[in-house]
């Protein structure tokens, strides 16, 4: 199997698939294929993983696209603007990411919902608490909003992040939710009430668009009903 991204400002994934080579995603991700490639959709791994999938922001069905012939070509392109990053998970533990952020993957990539240690964090935190566990032996490809930011953080050294602007993370990486210190901090900076803490070590994805803070601006802008 072969990729390429195509595409700058709305970008998509295009594979090469030969005959017997498959690739799975959520539904409404397919830009064009070509004639030579089968669909078949189910919950990829039983009722109760599709279950867990839907509690993490995807799909409780997926699709499964399988090339029934050489040389066939398939696309899925993001959802907004930004970017697709592919993440080779062979040989690792895997990686969290958040919900929404699974795009497409090779048949032996599997995930799962992945629950905060801690309950406050997820009573709180938002889009932080239900996190998606993503591994296996092969490449699973993320949507970005706006531009990704790769960051290696060393043993011991933290970040705090909008929730809304954390992509994925490597599973050595602590995570937890910090409350923003200060009355007017809170009520008048603007920032939110609870931020991500990162601790190290180990790679982080973070995106530079928080798309629910822009669906928020354009909500904002819109004439009232009459």
């Amino acid at each position: 199997m072969n990729y390429r991204l195509v595409g700058n400002t709305v970008p998509a994934v295009e594979f090469t698939l030969n005959n017997g080579e498959s690739i799975y995603t959520q539904k409404g991700a397919l830009a064009w294929k070509t004639s030579g490639i089968d669909m078949k959709t189910n919950t990829n791994g039983g009722i109760l993983k599709g279950l867990g999938r839907a509690l993490s922001g995807d799909s409780l069905f997926m699709n499964t696209f399988t090339a029934t012939s050489d040389n066939q070509q398939i696309a899925f392109s993001s959802t907004v603007p930004g970017n697709i990053i592919a993440l080779n998970l062979r040989g690792t533990p895997g990686i969290f990411a958040q919900k929404g952020a699974f795009l497409c993957a090779e048949p032996q990539i599997e995930f799962s919902i992945a629950l905060t240690k801690k309950f406050s964090a997820g009573l709180f935190g938002g889009e932080g608490f239900i996190l998606q566990n993503i591994h296996g032996e092969g490449s699973v490809f993320l949507e970005v909003d706006g531009d990704e930011i790769v960051k290696e953080l060393a043993a011991g050294e933290t970040i705090s992040v909008d929730t809304g602007n954390v992509v994925a993370f490597e599973k050595t990486v602590q995570y937890e939710i910090e409350v923003v210190k200060g009355f007017s901090n809170i009520f008048f900076g603007g920032e939110g009430l609870f931020l991500t803490k990162l601790t190290g070590p180990g790679k982080i994805i973070l995106q530079t668009q928080n798309f629910n803070d822009l669906a928020g601006k354009i909500i904002s802008l819109m004439p009232p009903r009459n």
